[in-house]
């Protein structure tokens, strides 16, 4: 199996837990309109979507998330790519890719994977109402990914 397809299977199966399957959108915490596994592409209000529809956008959204991550760090191994496409697919590229703004990118980029992966459970917080806030079900997607990441 291709390196980007077990980091697709192994990044997946972080995301459909910690994401849930919703067939019609709804907002998020930080108020993101959100269907299926987590999707914010292009996604309509008031649409009720199908699972096989759910699966292919997973599917599409997490390649994009590889890819990214890819882009930004070459060649790392399939765990530690699925552990920070997981993350990107969820929050965005900073975590992975902005060296300015993130300690585990600057990590990843002076090759010290290990350390980049210890990184991940400080990205527990996300933005409500202005202000960032721990929530649960990120320190443990973030654990998770963490566990991946190192294993």
């Amino acid at each position: 199996m291709s390196r980007r397809l077990n980091a697709l299977k192994l990044a997946t199966a972080l995301a459909i837990p910690a994401e849930g399957l919703y067939l019609y959108a709804y907002y998020d915490p930080p108020g993101i309109l959100t269907v299926c596994y987590g999707s914010t592409t292009n996604v309509e209000k008031g649409r009720k979507y199908s699972l096989d529809e759910c699966k292919a956008r997973l599917d599409k959204d997490m390649l994009a998330a590889i890819d990214q991550v890819d882009r930004c760090v070459p060649g790392l191994p399939d765990r530690p790519l699925a552990a920070f496409a997981d993350a990107v697919y969820n929050m965005g590229p900073t975590i992975a890719c902005n060296t300015k703004e993130s300690t585990a990118a600057r990590l990843l980029k002076a090759g010290r994977s290990a350390d980049a992966c210890n990184q991940l459970p400080r990205w527990n917080k996300s933005k409500i109402m202005g202000v960032f806030v721990e929530l649960g079900g990120l320190t443990k997607r973030r654990e998770a990914e963490r566990q991946l990441c190192l294993s």
